[in-house]
């Protein structure tokens, strides 16, 4: 019996050290958003936070400046077996020109897995001045085995951009996450077939 008794603690002990492990797991992705906001980490822009499909207000000057050219750089990091890419890895644009660019993802496993990617910035004070109207970014999604997905990331760069700013990186790290995720957008194999705006722009 005493035996017994033992064993019962020592399962009952693992299933609480489970639970824990499971809670901590589904805890990282908002824990990590908490971190970011007070310490800056990975430049995290409050405006990030959209559902695909709703469109953020325009930067209050939307005029194109056609006296500046800036190049913007797309870095991607993959955490987990993914498929994961730009459609071009730079584009030069002006500032107050609307800008779409499309990322692929595939899952390339034998599984179906959820994930959600992060962006950050450089240099940092691009960051205010780099105003997303659609991204995927702090959404999950999950894929089925093999399946492969294309979602836009449509931004304009406000004027007010600092002149000494001629480059900026938007970076985007890729992982898998855990729980319940919504659906991908309805409506974004539409735009796959609509050409990148402002591609090659000088």
């Amino acid at each position: 019996m005493a035996l017994q008794r033992e064993n019962l603690k020592m399962v009952g002990k693992l299933g609480v050290i489970t639970l824990g492990m499971f809670a901590f797991g589904y805890a990282l992705v908002p824990m990590y958003k908490a971190i970011c906001e007070a310490t800056g980490i990975n430049v995290l822009a409050i405006g990030e936070r959209q559902v695909p499909g709703n469109a953020a207000k325009l930067p209050a000057n939307t005029q194109v400046d056609a006296s500046r050219t800036i190049t913007v750089e797309f870095d991607v990091n993959v955490r987990g077996p993914w498929h994961f890419k730009p459609e071009v890895r730079s584009l030069q644009v002006h500032p107050g020109q609307l800008t779409t660019v499309m990322y692929e993802f595939q899952n390339v496993q034998d599984r179906t897995m959820a994930a959600q990617a992060i962006p950050s910035y450089a240099p940092k004070q691009a960051m205010a001045h780099f105003n997303k109207l659609e991204c995927f970014c702090f959404t999950q999604y999950t894929l089925a085995p093999g399946e492969k997905k294309a979602w836009p990331v449509a931004f304009v760069i406000d004027p007010k951009l600092p002149k000494d700013v001629t480059t900026i990186t938007l970076s985007y790290t890729f992982f898998e996450v855990g729980g319940p995720v919504p659906p991908a957008p309805q409506d974004v194999a539409t735009r796959v077939a609509e050409p990148v705006a402002a591609k090659g722009a000088v």
